[in-house]
């Protein structure tokens, strides 16, 4: 578990409050870096003919355009901000923690989604919003969204408190769902790895036998790249339907 531990680079305390630079910091920094990279660098000289880098930004805005299009309608146009930046930062993120660095003395890739404490503050951002759309469109009335359609009134004081439940598990379920995922997903990774190692220099027959969790290594570890996008995919589009519940009231 040691992957997942959280190393002071430099140690900062503002009124008492400890402000230390970490290694979460930092690849949190680079995960930003890099998305600045890529938007730039790709929309920088804009042609009507574009070349690959305009493309790939311009298919990642797209795809993100057409989800909310096709979840919350003519206004999702709206919030196509915020879905493009939780995206993009998750789908970097989780990238960027699958980086082989290992060669590097005292190096190792960290994966800041595989932290609660981040996913949760991405999912208090999503469900805030949410909330925010929904008491300012439609007023208190926002809480017939707890009441659906159809349900006869005797029903109500059993219908109510469960949609209710489930309403409020939402934040919850976006940020455990993403961190367990990185979790698991990193841990198996790192098994797999110490096979390996292990077998490796134990020589002879098992040192050959060191091929077979190798060749699964490699394996799992394109699985996981999938995973990190299916992941970053799951939080915009599950964030696109819980706005529509705030826009449409459905």
């Amino acid at each position: 578990m040691a992957q997942f531990e959280i190393h002071t680079i430099a140690d900062i305390t503002v009124g008492g409050y400890d402000l230390s630079f970490t290694n979460s910091t930092l690849f949190m920094l680079v995960t930003l870096a890099a998305i600045w990279v890529f938007m730039v660098g790709g929309m920088r000289n804009p042609t009507l003919v574009p070349g690959r880098w305009q493309v790939a930004v311009e298919s990642v805005y797209t795809f993100v355009a057409g989800m909310l299009s096709q979840t919350v309608g003519a206004e999702g146009k709206r919030f196509i901000p915020l879905i493009f930046s939780l995206f993009m930062f998750i789908i970097t993120a989780n990238m960027l923690g699958l980086l082989p660095v290992g060669f590097i003395p005292g190096a190792h890739a960290f994966t800041v989604t595989s932290h609660l404490s981040v996913t949760a503050v991405l999912a208090i951002i999503s469900f805030g919003t949410v909330l925010a759309v929904g008491f300012a469109r439609h007023g208190l009335h926002f809480l017939a969204l707890f009441v659906p359609h159809g349900v006869p009134w005797w029903m109500m004081p059993l219908i109510v408190p469960v949609e209710f439940v489930s309403f409020m598990i939402r934040p919850f379920s976006l940020a455990l769902r993403l961190f367990v995922a990185m979790t698991a997903g990193h841990i198996l990774l790192k098994v797999l790895a110490g096979f390996i190692v292990s077998m490796g220099n134990a020589g002879g027959v098992l040192a050959l036998g060191g091929v077979l969790p190798l060749a699964l290594l490699v394996g799992i570890s394109a699985l996981e790249m999938l995973v990190c996008a299916i992941q970053a995919y799951v939080f915009a589009i599950l964030t696109s339907v819980y706005l529509n519940d705030a826009v449409n009231l459905h």
